[in-house]
């Protein structure tokens, strides 16, 4: 079976300033082999203390027993404020227990049987675009991004994303990305903030407030509108407009409902996008199974249009991306943080620490998985620890948006290779990298052949 590539650990863990210096660039580059077959460890930083965990047991007793417990990292939640404020991919308590409450009506707008049109919608045009790039390499990576975009904006607002605008969007939030990784670093490295702001902190604010307006200006007729003469829409802003707290009998204001878009867009179409990506570049290494998947969709559909009746048949597609999801994980961490003092197997953790449960290392850790590392989409036909798998995420704050996001890959990807036999251009060895989302910092260089 082939493996995959995922950059190579250090042998031993790296000093306190060589973790400073790997680090800011890709918390992956990091890591050292013990992180993979280790239970717990200890990160130990000037201005912080971060604790990984990796036994399924503890695992589950952050994530799911002792919730409440365990609320999410303070740390992520300033260096995403600036971009989704206070949405509930960063609110804890109950603040995202209201927030969650609201955001419910809006879910129903995603169910499948809602969205499978407005999904193909933008898959048929995706295909359209590489009808004009066939037979060249082109990047794989920026046009998922695109077409899970493209899907959020459908889905959401009613509308498809302007090519010119999305491009932007999408630049501004790789910018964002790449800097909040070196924001981190500086606050657990305690350099004076004054310092961070000038190395990249007062752009990356700035970058955050760029996207938001970006999305502020297409909400807002909607909103203003709803005050007015509101003509009802099919869409989930739409529900979001319409929603009302039941204790308070009061709507979402501007910034809430935008703080909620926000997430909805980026989180939405960003951990897709990272994963159908990472899926392209397995099949490209395992013509196998690539085979495979192609075999499948033409026997289901016998060579006409993808219908929705189609997607639960979709047996091996299915193994398939969930295998990509297990190599790389879309979010590569959960950052938590301990309310009281606690203990954790053998480790006293104080209040205010970090507690981070790490998919990218449980995914594949060696005492976890059989051939942690080897691409075997059959795997998932034979039993394993549901508990060591959490592509997004489990217990309460698991993913609302998970049911979508599968079955939006799944049209993605059965478009594409009902059509195209894919082929990575020669020497391409991806550079992964860890951020926000596991992404190739060097694009991903496939050419799709039209069969």
């Amino acid at each position: 079976m082939p493996c995959p590539f995922h950059p190579k650990p250090h042998k031993n863990k790296a000093s306190t300033i060589t973790t400073f210096l790997l680090k800011r660039r890709s918390w992956l580059d990091g890591l050292y082999e013990r992180s993979y077959s280790m239970q717990s460890g200890r990160v130990k930083m000037p201005g912080f203390d971060l604790y990984v965990v990796n036994d399924p047991l503890e695992v589950k007793r952050i994530m799911v027993d002792e919730v409440k417990s365990f609320p999410k990292s303070e740390l992520l939640h300033r260096l995403l404020e600036p971009l989704l404020g206070e949405s509930i991919f960063t609110t804890s308590g109950e603040t995202w227990k209201r927030q969650r409450e609201l955001l419910r009506p809006s879910f129903e707008m995603t169910r499948i049987s809602k969205v499978f049109d407005l999904m193909s919608a933008a898959a048929g045009d995706m295909m359209s675009r590489l009808e004009k790039k066939e037979g060249i390499f082109i990047d794989a990576d920026e046009e998922m991004t695109f077409v899970t975009a493209d899907v959020i904006f459908r889905t959401i607002m009613s509308t498809k994303l302007d090519e010119k605008q999305g491009k932007e969007i999408l630049k501004a939030f790789t910018f964002f990305q790449e800097q909040s990784v070196r924001t981190a670093m500086r606050k657990m490295f305690k350099i004076p903030a004054w310092l961070s702001f000038l190395l990249g902190e007062r752009k990356r604010i700035k970058t955050g407030e760029f996207i938001r307006k970006n999305l502020a200006d297409i909400i807002k007729p909607r909103y203003e509108e709803y005050e007015k003469n509101y003509k009802q829409r099919n869409d989930i802003l739409d529900s979001l407009l319409r929603v009302v707290d039941a204790k308070t009998n009061e709507r979402f204001s501007f910034k809430e409902l935008l703080d909620q878009v926000a997430m909805l867009f980026l989180a939405g179409h960003e951990t897709t996008a990272s994963s159908l990506t990472w899926t392209l570049y397995c099949l490209c290494i395992d013509e196998t199974w690539q085979e495979r998947a192609f075999l499948e969709i033409q026997e289901l559909t016998k060579g006409e249009k993808l219908e929705i009746k189609h997607l639960r048949q979709l047996k091996i597609l299915n193994n398939i991306f969930k295998e990509a999801l297990r190599l790389y994980p879309p979010v590569g961490f959960f950052a938590r943080s301990p309310k009281h003092d606690t203990k954790i197997r053998d480790k006293q953790i104080k209040k205010g620490c970090g507690v981070v449960v790490a998919p990218w290392l449980i995914h594949r850790h060696t005492k976890l998985w059989k051939d942690p590392n080897e691409f075997r989409p059959d795997r998932f036909d034979e039993p394993y620890n549901k508990d060591a798998y959490m592509p997004f995420g489990m217990g309460e704050r698991i993913c609302i948006g998970q049911g979508f996001a599968v079955q939006e890959a799944l049209i993605i990807l059965a478009n594409i290779l009902s059509k195209y036999k894919l082929e990575l251009k020669p020497n391409f060895v991806p550079d992964v990298v860890g951020r926000l989302t596991i992404r190739s910092a060097n694009a991903m260089m496939i050419k799709f052949i039209k069969r």
